[in-house]
């Protein structure tokens, strides 16, 4: 409802909204929606003076500013308040509902904040040791212990709420488990042969793996604009890779396998966990016991025991015992900044979460390469940027 009101300089006075309690009901709610323009020179002089239009936002009860608090609560069950707010603002200037809104959007903001702090923590520890004990298969195995380990625990003190879970959900998280632990261990894999920054810049280029494996597997089909936005994905990964002063073919090679998997483990998340009601955090503290369970076996097999014993000797020797430390935070930043990610998107549209995801690797390419001092040519730093962008533009085009 909009009421416009022009006039040069009355007021309209908050008691003359108020009947006396000689008239009826009927009579004082169309008083009270609908005040008379006129000037009043009444009672009190605490008006409102009037120069632009005003909406009605809302109504509801209000009373008198009489004492008798039992008059007045007679007057707040029959009166009404018209609240109102100027037409060139958006919303009412108080109420709930805006606080409301901001403390979401806040809480959103600490999420993301969050998220980007501890992936960038998570990537500078887990290179450290990877520098130091070039063993990616054990650090995989680490991390996801990490996390069950903390999970566990709170699950047992009731920080967290126990999930409800059945066999039914175990069976559906399987082919998500198998994808997650392939796409971890692959991307470890790379970050032990080549730059952090290299790596992020490749795992850049996953929506165009995603769009190409929805395309021809599934049958799904894209606007045009999506496709177009592949363009400076591919470009710009491709020109990033050709001009990579360390490249290496099993770093690189990491990364893209890492890509698809992440890809499939999107897939089979959608189409397996429609209708359940495990929330983001827990949903993920399963996905990691899992993913852990089946990844240990193969690391044992592929490393093994007595290679760990001989890497971690010579670690310890080279770094000192820091190295334990180095290895239990990139384990438990790794399993935070994956937990507030499930969080956020729990509280967010998959857009939201798709632009912060782009920002994030951002934020971890530009820390990584100040940290480490990685030497980047120009060349390199503009594929790395038009890949970035493409990403970007793919999340605003699929929407």
């Amino acid at each position: 409802m909009i009421s416009t009101v022009k006039q040069s300089g009355f007021t309209i006075n908050g008691c003359d909204f108020i009947r006396s309690k000689s008239q009826s009901l009927t009579s004082s709610r169309r008083f009270s929606v609908i005040p008379p323009l006129p000037a009043m020179t009444s009672r009190r002089s605490s008006g409102v003076a009037l120069s632009k239009p005003i909406f009605v936002s809302k109504i509801e009860s209000f009373g008198s500013d009489r004492v008798d608090p039992v008059e007045e609560e007679k007057r707040r069950s029959s009166l009404v308040k018209c609240k109102a707010y100027e037409a060139d603002r958006v919303d009412p200037i108080e109420g709930p509902e805006t606080k409301t809104e901001v403390a979401r959007r806040l809480k959103i903001g600490v999420y993301f904040a969050t998220w980007w702090f501890l992936n960038v923590i998570f990537n500078i520890y887990n290179k450290k040791v990877l520098n130091a004990f070039p063993f990616p298969w054990l650090t995989s195995t680490l991390s996801l212990a990490a996390g069950s380990l903390i999970m566990l625990i709170s699950w047992a003190v009731r920080i967290a709420e126990t999930p409800k879970t059945d066999l039914e959900f175990w069976k559906t998280l399987f082919p998500v488990a198998v994808a997650h632990t392939i796409g971890h261990v692959a991307a470890t894999v790379s970050m032990s042969k080549v730059a952090v920054s290299f790596t992020h810049i490749i795992k850049s280029g996953e929506p165009a793996f995603s769009v190409l494996v929805s395309r021809f597997l599934l049958g799904e089909t894209f606007p045009t604009a999506v496709y177009l936005s592949l363009i400076p994905i591919i470009g710009g990964c491709g020109l990033s890779a050709l001009t990579e002063l360390n490249f290496n073919w099993i770093g690189f090679s990491g990364a893209m396998i890492s890509n698809v998997a992440f890809v499939f483990r999107n897939i089979f998340s959608k189409k397996g966990m429609k209708g359940k009601s495990v929330s983001g955090m827990n949903y993920y503290a399963c996905l990691s016991m899992l993913s852990l369970l089946l990844l240990t076996p193969f690391a044992i097999a592929v490393e093994g025991p007595q290679m760990w014993a001989l890497g971690f000797e010579k670690a310890v020797s080279t770094i000192g015992p820091q190295i334990v430390w180095w290895m239990a935070a990139q384990s438990v930043f790794y399993h935070l900044y994956n937990q507030v990610s499930y969080m956020s998107l729990d509280e967010i549209s998959p857009l939201t979460f798709s632009i912060g995801n782009t920002m994030k690797r951002i934020s971890v390419i530009v820390s990584s390469i100040i940290i480490f001092r990685t030497p980047v040519q120009p060349v390199n730093a503009l594929g790395a940027a038009i890949a970035i962008l493409g990403t970007f533009l793919y999340s605003q085009a699929k929407q």
